[in-house]
């Protein structure tokens, strides 16, 4: 543990008990798509013990644009396998549990009440709401980020009775279907890795975390406010 992690580990307000804190973490990150790459890549580096992958999707030429955890040779293949692939060959300490599935109401309950904290890869706003009941119900952290064209929002909520989505976006009569939109390759990268930063932050305990605040950034001017929810 010393020699991989030294560079983290040498950081005052992590150390080696924090390494510890991350070993033994539990995280399932919904979506492993432009946001859950990153999310995923950055968690396992760190050292997190134990990550969930939850994607019912196969991967697709359009994906490689932004989707940085697969390749061309893995076209048409399912993500969560391709995703775990990849990460087992960068830190084999850390164990994979896979769910080639949608996160569900029929599966939600489940698979939240296993895991600390629960992370936001998703690009639609039914599985936010569904992530945001799940995760008050059980009092489960929920690590948010969200995209679109050069822009990119993140937050937590449910952080120590904190703020939900819900109350930063009141939940419609009507929640209208998804609509794929553009969006530069680099935004999930960063949002992502923000994403990924507030987990360590919670799961170690250093810093501030982004709980009843909302961080927005546009890369177009790197114009970017921290507003109050």
């Amino acid at each position: 543990m010393n020699e991989r992690y030294i560079r983290q580990t040498m950081i005052p307000e992590i150390g080696e008990a924090g390494q510890e804190k991350l070993k033994n973490a539990k995280v399932l990150i919904v979506g492993i798509g432009g946001l859950g790459s990153p999310i995923s890549l950055y968690l396992t580096a760190a050292g997190v013990g134990q990550i969930g992958l939850i994607d019912d999707d196969i991967v697709s030429k359009s994906n490689l644009q932004r989707q940085i955890l697969y390749t061309e040779a893995e076209i048409g293949q399912s993500k969560v396998e391709c995703a775990c692939r990849r990460l087992s060959a960068l830190n084999s300490s850390t164990r994979f549990e896979t769910y080639p599935n949608r996160f569900t109401p029929d599966n939600a309950n489940r698979l939240v009440s296993a895991y600390d904290i629960i992370v936001d890869g998703c690009d639609n706003a039914a599985t936010r709401y569904l992530i945001d009941d799940v995760c008050s119900r059980f009092k489960k952290p929920y690590v948010y980020g969200s995209i679109s064209d050069f822009r990119g929002q993140v937050s937590v909520f449910n952080y120590r009775g904190g703020s939900r989505y819900s109350d930063l976006y009141p939940r419609p009569e009507v929640i209208p279907p998804a609509r794929p939109g553009g969006v530069i390759g680099t935004i999930p990268g960063i949002i992502g890795c923000m994403e990924a930063a507030e987990v360590i932050k919670i799961i170690t305990g250093y810093g501030e975390v982004l709980s009843g605040k909302l961080f927005l950034l546009d890369t177009q001017t790197l114009q970017h406010e921290i507003i109050e929810i």
